[in-house]
């Protein structure tokens, strides 16, 4: 059985379609991973964070992509938060609002 991909809020899909296109084909491949292997997918493609939060790590020639995101009961996925990386490091506010946004879904 496949995994399903859901968005924390309308406003992280608008983001990711934001993006410049070869960044979201990219991240339209890893997502088709994503739903096929779920938690089996590793580097490159996707990163464990910890405490249950993964990050997919989409790229192309004009930028590098990052979606956290998490599993929830039922074979499904949310992504959480999406942003185009300017650095090397991830931003600590990027992770935090991550963070931030899986506490939610957890506690209610």
């Amino acid at each position: 059985m496949a995994f399903e991909i859901e968005y924390f809020h309308e406003r992280v899909l608008a983001q990711i379609e934001s993006w410049p296109v070869d960044v979201v084909a990219d991240y339209a491949r890893l997502v088709e991973l994503l739903i096929d292997h779920g938690p089996d997918l590793r580097l490159p493609h996707s990163r464990a964070f910890g405490g249950g939060l993964f990050e997919l790590r989409p790229k192309g020639k004009s930028g590098i992509g990052r979606a956290f995101y998490c599993f929830v009961l039922g074979k499904r996925v949310i992504v959480l938060h999406a942003f185009i990386k300017k650095s090397q490091q991830t931003p600590d506010r990027e992770l935090k609002l991550a963070r931030k946004r899986l506490k939610e879904l957890q506690h209610g």
